[in-house]
């Protein structure tokens, strides 16, 4: 069963429609919108901020996402993958974005829709990552635009995937 636990007596609010892995933790003020999939070994804690994740986002497995007390919430729109083992802090993920596996988003920051954070990328604290691009090393720098092609093919499909792997479990 996985950890969902209440903080302060705020209780996640999880859709009968979205999948959580056997042995993820959720905790506190976390509410996730339709058809999200949270995986094996991630975290979600509301405990000293809010959670809020839109429709179809996927935590992979080992991914943290966690913000910082009374100071930074963590956001998420629709059509958001983080990646295996990226942590997600305190930050704004629009819709339609890619974080790439081990990569980090620190507080902060604000990912702009149809935008892909490379692998291992590391996003420094008050970035705005531009709308359409993709970013990557450490610290993440703008390493080029993204074709609306590019944005369909890797963004919708890993979505779009992990909406169905989660189908296999339910």
């Amino acid at each position: 069963m996985p950890v969902i636990l209440p903080v302060k007596n705020v209780y996640p609010e999880i859709p009968d429609s979205c999948f959580v892995a056997p042995n993820a933790t959720i905790v506190g003020d976390v509410i996730m919108g339709e058809e999200c999939s949270i995986w094996f070994n991630a975290v979600l804690r509301g405990d000293v901020n809010s959670i809020r994740m839109g429709n179809k986002v996927n935590i992979q497995d080992g991914a943290v996402v966690h913000c910082t007390y009374e100071k930074t919430k963590a956001i998420m729109g629709n059509n958001v993958s983080v990646g295996h083992n990226a942590i997600v802090h305190g930050c704004t993920i629009e819709d339609n974005v890619l974080i790439g596996m081990g990569s980090i988003v620190m507080d902060n920051v604000v990912v702009k829709s149809n935008t892909i954070i490379a692998a291992g990328a590391v996003v420094l604290e008050n970035t705005i990552c531009e709308s359409g691009s993709i970013y990557a090393g450490v610290p993440a720098k703008k390493v080029k635009d993204i074709s609306p092609e590019l944005t369909k093919g890797e963004i919708n499909r890993i979505a779009n995937n992990y909406k169905m792997y989660s189908s296999w479990f339910k």
